[in-house]
């Protein structure tokens, strides 16, 4: 690939460019520490791989850059599989200029965005989920999704992936021995494993049906506030967030534009909406607020459309609609979904209520392991209808059902990345950041 390579050393920095304590700056490559041996004040050619090394760093005038920690890898150790090391140095911006410009005056180039990750991957470190599960546990939004992702990471699909493979694989081998033999002289009858081909499918559709949750945790879901003024929206998106980001009046029209802010409901991240209250309104700042909030509502994962409690209910039913009735503690609604923003009595049962909503068909915990990537999902629908294929294509021969179960088995082998073209995995690796 054009923008990747493991034939030459590499750094990044692998801490936030911001003033800190401590910064770390990782460097990968054949070579990598004899090349480093000119700047560091201790003789690094005896320490053995693992060593933490502590000394002093300077370029290649011999100028002091800084008191560092230095921890060595070995080839075949560490991160990448290659030869590497780790500089722990102070968190200053100017040090972390000067040594990565050191870096570079011997030689040691700037990585690429997910390149360390890409040479582990080459290396045999890694295979392709565990790779993409490395960004999604530095991208998690919450615990369930730091949670999946280190499952993934432990190397839970690919070993899905191989248990599979080796079922189609004894599948075939008993159509291929059919194969083999002339018309006259086949051993015996051969009767397509309908059953176990089956249990294959059905585990392959139960691990693609685990991708929408997985999305869900991890990438979260949009959910808008609406309904008349003064319905109550402004009140409970500020006992949602447990804050008073709205101003709360008895005036109509308080709010006359939308207002957003990042929330967490039962472990699924939100970005929550307040929007103007639908009415015919007057003045041309409200108007335009509530053309943006009729925007928000049509693009919105879910609506909650907020009914005072003795309003009528003339808001249209759907998929993405839950209506809930606010003033609970002045109608003394006792029934359907209503909570009191005073008294905070039914707040529980809406928060669970827009998380249910939104989880959807979610199906109970299961053995198998859960996906978070689109590239994963086609791979695995693509193994699960070539199965079907092969199903369908019994009485086309052998031949044709053998044609299948390869396609099945190169599927699975997309998946854990033992087959893939390099433009997937440049684009793969490039949304990575910088240091992984």
């Amino acid at each position: 690939m054009a923008h990747y390579s493991t034939g030459d050393p590499i750094y990044a920095l692998a801490t936030p460019y911001s003033p800190s304590a401590l910064a770390v700056i990782r460097a990968s490559g054949d070579g990598v520490i004899s090349l480093l041996q000119p700047l560091f004040s201790s003789d690094l050619s005896r320490k053995p791989g693992g060593s933490a090394v502590h000394g002093y760093i300077s370029d290649k005038r011999g100028r002091r850059l800084d008191e560092v920690m230095l921890l060595i890898y070995s080839s075949g150790h560490g991160y990448t599989g290659e030869e590497a090391f780790e500089i722990m140095c102070h968190g200053s911006l100017p040090v972390i200029r000067s040594i990565s410009a050191a870096l570079e005056e011997i030689g040691i180039r700037e990585a690429e965005r997910g390149e360390f990750t890409y040479r582990a991957f080459m290396h045999g470190r890694m295979d392709l989920t565990e790779a993409e599960a490395v960004e999604e546990i530095v991208g998690a939004r919450t615990e369930r999704a730091g949670s999946d992702a280190l499952e993934r990471l432990t190397g839970s699909i690919r070993r899905e992936a191989e248990a599979i493979k080796e079922e189609i694989l004894d599948i075939l081998a008993s159509v291929e021995v059919q194969l083999d033999y002339g018309e006259d002289d086949v051993p015996d009858e051969w009767v397509f494993p309908s059953e176990r081909v089956s249990r294959i499918i059905d585990r392959l559709d139960l691990i693609a049906s685990t991708y929408t949750s997985s999305r869900l945790y991890s990438h979260g879901a949009t959910v808008v506030l609406a309904g008349r003024t003064n319905a109550g929206k402004s009140s409970l998106y500020n006992a949602m967030l447990k804050e008073n980001r709205a101003i709360v009046s008895s005036e109509e029209g308080t709010t006359r534009d939308y207002i957003e802010a990042d929330a967490e409901l039962l472990g699924i991240p939100v970005r929550l909406f307040d929007t103007a209250g639908l009415r015919d309104a007057e003045g041309d700042v409200e108007r335009e607020g509530i053309r943006r909030s009729r925007t928000l509502i049509d693009e919105a994962d879910l609506v909650v459309y907020v009914l005072d409690g003795m309003e009528a209910d003339c808001y249209p039913d759907g998929e993405r609609v839950l209506k809930v009735r606010s003033k609970r503690d002045l109608t003394g609604l006792d029934s359907g979904l209503s909570f009191s923003s005073v008294t905070g009595e039914g707040l529980d049962l809406v928060i669970n209520a827009i998380a249910d909503r939104l989880k959807g068909d979610e199906l109970p915990s299961s053995d198998v392991p859960r996906i978070d990537s689109k590239r994963q999902l086609d791979a695995i629908k693509e193994a699960s209808s070539a199965l079907r294929d092969a199903e369908d294509a019994v009485m086309m021969g052998e031949d044709v059902v053998a044609m299948y179960l390869q396609s099945a088995l190169s599927s699975l082998s997309a998946l854990t990345g033992e087959v893939t073209s390099e433009d997937v995995l440049e684009r793969l690796f490039s949304s990575f950041c910088l240091g992984k």
